[in-house]
């Protein structure tokens, strides 16, 4: 018997963080969108603790499509993620559509990653087109990708992409992982036996700035890296291991020289300061490794406290259901 894939509802989650200069294009756009789709749908907007008419924003479009737009307010920013995963605990469809509020992935592109999921995927990637990002930027993202697709096995070009569709299982498989550390699109991966990327366009930003300078995203590939992966430790074990076997080489020479040279030991005290080199490269090399090996304990104790990821404030325009189904 086939399985039966079709797409009966669908839940569009978006972060927001200070977005008020296309926010309202973002709600219309996607709300239009939706209701081109040949069913149920929501917009679940997630307010990360903005500091701008955001959330006001929010509010007025809850109220007036109750049901169809729908506020979920956070006390404070929790980071992109984190906001994508409260989001995940208010949807209802069984197609749910992740999408940043920046714009630079089109909402008119949703119905697009819907016909794949009902194609038969568990989890429908995307693949920006002629990228208007930085350098910079395009230069992480490959780094991140090829450990991302490392880390899952999952041949995927780019998971730096927000516009992406899981199916509802992968969703709450999602909710079960507790760590605070969570890449979302290598999370879904994981648990997705079929998946795809389709091609979408990418455009620049309507308004507003990154809230990610080079600093921000230096420091989120690499939380990136070490919450996804243990290769870092791998390097530094296989680095150490290289270290080790040439110093052991370079003692030999030293031995052997110091022997069978007729310079005897002018040479041994003429090396002094290239031996101090060799060491501040050695010490140097152990800090890095005690940095990394404190970063990832530093991760399993945010776990084992268990402090929950965010703490929802406010939701605004879900309507009930009644017993029967329909809504109020």
């Amino acid at each position: 018997m086939n399985k039966d894939y079709s797409v009966k509802f669908v839940s569009v989650v978006v972060p927001v963080y200070n977005e008020e200069g296309c926010l309202q294009e973002l709600i219309d756009r996607v709300v239009k969108t939706l209701d081109t789709l040949k069913c149920p749908s929501e917009l679940i907007l997630v307010d990360d603790g903005s500091r701008d008419r955001s959330l006001e924003i929010i509010r007025a479009a809850a109220a007036q499509r109750p049901g169809q737009v729908i506020g979920c307010i956070l006390n404070r920013n929790y980071g992109q993620h984190a906001a994508v995963m409260a989001g995940f605990e208010q949807v209802r469809g069984d197609l749910v559509i992740t999408l940043d509020a920046d714009l630079q992935n089109p909402p008119e592109e949703i119905p697009r990653l819907v016909a794949a999921a009902e194609e038969g995927n568990d989890v429908v990637g995307t693949i920006r087109q002629h990228r208007q990002d930085s350098l910079f930027r395009r230069t992480a993202s490959k780094i991140v990708n090829a450990a991302a697709r490392t880390a899952t096995g999952v041949d995927m070009k780019d998971y730096g992409c927000m516009l992406r569709a899981y199916r509802r299982f992968i969703v709450e498989a999602m909710l079960q992982c507790h760590e605070r550390s969570t890449f979302i699109p290598v999370l879904g991966n994981s648990f997705a036996r079929n998946t795809c990327e389709i091609p979408v366009a990418h455009a620049e930003r309507k308004s507003g700035e990154s809230k990610y300078s080079v600093w921000k995203l230096i420091n989120l590939q690499f939380n990136l890296l070490t919450c996804m992966t243990t290769m870092p430790l791998r390097i530094l074990t296989y680095f150490g291991l290289l270290t080790g076997a040439s110093g052991l080489v370079l003692s030999l020479y030293i031995i052997i020289r110091r022997f069978c040279w007729t310079d005897g030991g002018s040479w041994a005290n003429g090396g002094t300061f290239t031996l101090f080199a060799i060491l501040f490269i050695f010490t140097g090399i152990q800090m890095v490794g005690i940095g990394i090996i404190g970063e990832y304990l530093g991760r399993l104790y945010n776990d084992v406290r268990a402090r929950p990821r965010f703490f929802v404030d406010e939701i605004v325009g879900r309507v009930e259901e009644k017993k029967d189904g329909s809504g109020k």
